[in-house]
């Protein structure tokens, strides 16, 4: 039986604007248990999406001060997202391919859900597709030189 994202993902999505500061973003993690929050302009549009790694590596790791605005730590350009009416499997797909474990659901520009591999994972009909796609977001990569 086919199924779609707008049927497991998580629709109460906390959101945070472009010019609040890593601080605020922070703040919204950890408040809210979450690993990663949507960033959105004036207009509700999502422009981006920051994680508690890219704080760390983007900023805290480069000497940026807590206040610096969430637009210069996001990731901005070629954001992996859903639609609510996407099947499960080709979200599972789509995860595993680029190597992410949450994924921004949007309608229209507008965020509307998140679904997190947890998610897919708890279904037993989907054991496979979130097998593999933490199998492939887990492989390490070479380090850095």
């Amino acid at each position: 039986m086919q199924q779609n994202l707008g049927n497991i993902m998580t629709s109460n999505v906390f959101t945070i604007k472009e010019t609040q500061s890593l601080q605020e973003a922070a703040s919204v993690m950890s408040e809210h248990n979450i690993g990663v929050v949507p960033v959105v302009n004036n207009s509700g549009q999502m422009t981006g999406i920051i994680t508690d790694r890219d704080i760390t590596l983007r900023s805290t790791a480069q000497g940026e001060a807590a206040q610096t605005p969430v637009s210069q730590a996001m990731t901005a350009q070629q954001v992996v997202q859903a639609t609510p009416d996407m099947d499960v499997h080709e979200a599972a797909e789509m995860m595993s391919q680029q190597q992410i474990r949450r994924l921004p659901v949007v309608e229209n520009g507008q965020i509307v859900g998140m679904v997190a591999l947890g998610d897919i994972a708890v279904d037993n009909q989907y054991d496979n597709e979130a097998e593999e796609a933490l199998s492939s977001i887990s492989t390490p990569s070479a380090p850095q030189k």
